[in-house]
């Protein structure tokens, strides 16, 4: 008997739906040992391994795992897929082709998800959001997940999101689908409103920063334009915490913004409880990353800092101790907003529209041009400003003092504070 699921690869940060077929054939004559699987279309290791996880799966989950030759097709075939999301629906496949889910040959409208436990537990995807908007694209208006995945998934409109936590309750809900009555397991439902309320809570403030309101200003000045800045100045001058806070005034996310953010972090494993990403992300690499972990990469490409800081900020502090050659990455995501990875099998581009928050001593000691005496040569002073290249240093548009903040102004009273993060943000929006 053949039977058809449907499934979905993720490639960069958006998906492609997969038709998987099983098809049951009877084996003809005695036969000392378990009738072959056969997975064919492009699989990877893991999709390959994944015959022994849902025969255990399927069989510790009291189901009858059939007796026949088992082949399984993956199309598109010109299409490599990689990873153990496939296990779910193949066993949902292999399931329905020897009628454990109706007479149906096709588990229709339904799209399925997820890593298979040899006990029956379903693990979490990545890229389920990815999965969730191209399902609706294709108007597919059932999805079943692991537990985990649900309420970023469900964050989609018109999509009926079913989180399940074992091989039983998906098919429970499959055969429920089939069969058009109620499901054991509602839809999960999300109020997109008070997920987006919350947007605005951020535990830190502008206000708390004493002094230093040329650097507040230039940072507001970035925000509105979104300008590159960077931050000059002796060490503890306040030049991180000032970085710290500008996620604070940027204007709020739109939904649409949010998705994207959300669908990058989720790629990458990132994604919190709330499902959706509503804050503007701040990401500070240190200065040791690699180029790799800075632009992205792998074998199967992943985002890096660049992408994961996309409409946020990217913060790097300390910029003469990066390595130059992982700093020159960074011209072309600067310049087009976005970073494309090639490999043999595949090129990918992801987002990176960023901007860029760098700080930096005047010098080695980082006195220099303070009250505090300064013991570097002036050949120590231009070695360490030269480890930045110029054409880098043009992509950075706002260039500030950060001077010390005298004792006094730190510890005096009645000293004004400065505008907190909501009112200058008010002023970016305007802008």
């Amino acid at each position: 008997m053949l039977f058809l699921t449907q499934s979905a690869a993720v490639y960069g940060i958006d998906a492609l739906i997969v038709d998987i077929e099983v098809n049951l054939q009877p084996v003809k004559g005695e036969v000392d040992s378990s009738p072959p699987v056969l997975i064919v279309g492009l699989p990877d290791t893991a999709i390959r391994e994944s015959r022994e996880r849902i025969r255990a799966a399927i069989t510790n989950s009291s189901y009858f795992f059939p007796f026949h030759k088992t082949t399984i097709n993956l199309a598109p075939a010109d299409v490599r897929k990689e990873g153990a999301s496939f296990d779910l629906p193949i066993a949902l496949g292999i399931l329905g082709a020897n009628g454990d889910l109706g007479n149906a040959e096709n588990l229709e409208n339904t799209l399925s998800v997820g890593e298979l436990s040899l006990d029956g537990r379903i693990r979490p995807v990545r890229g389920a959001l990815s999965i969730a908007l191209r399902a609706r694209e294709n108007g597919i208006k059932n999805l079943i997940l692991p537990e985990e995945n649900a309420t970023e998934a469900a964050v989609v409109a018109d999509v009926n999101v079913y989180p399940v936590k074992d091989l039983r309750e998906a098919v429970e809900i499959a055969q429920d689908l089939q069969t058009g009555r109620d499901t054991h397991i509602p839809p999960l439902k999300l109020d997109i409103s008070a997920i987006k309320a919350s947007e605005n809570k951020y535990r830190i403030d502008f206000a708390e920063v004493r002094g230093q309101q040329s650097a507040k200003r230039a940072l507001e000045v970035a925000s509105a334009g979104g300008h590159n800045i960077l931050l000059i100045g002796p060490p503890g001058s306040g030049k991180t915490m000032l970085a710290k806070r500008l996620p604070t005034i940027l204007p709020p996310l739109e939904f649409d913004e949010a998705l994207e953010i959300t669908k990058i972090h989720s790629v990458a494993g990132l994604t919190g409880k709330s499902g959706l990403i509503t804050q503007r992300p701040f990401k500070s690499p240190h200065h040791t990353v690699s180029q790799a972990g800075l632009i992205g990469g792998g074998s199967i490409p992943k985002p890096g800092e660049v992408s994961l800081a996309h409409l946020g900020v990217l913060f790097l502090d300390e910029l003469p101790e990066f390595d130059r050659s992982v700093l020159e990455v960074l011209r072309q995501p600067m310049e087009d907003k976005e970073v494309t990875i090639s490999r043999a099998a595949m090129s990918l581009t992801f987002p990176a529209h960023f901007t860029m928050v760098a700080s930096m001593n005047p010098c080695p000691c980082g006195y220099f041009g303070s009250s505090r005496e300064c013991k570097c040569s002036p050949m120590q002073i231009q070695r360490y400003v030269g480890k930045i290249s110029g054409p880098l240093i043009d992509r950075i548009d706002i260039h500030i003092d950060v001077p010390a903040v005298k004792f006094k102004e730190l510890r005096g009273k009645g000293i004004s504070l400065g505008d907190g993060s909501i009112t200058i943000r008010e002023r970016v929006i305007k802008a």
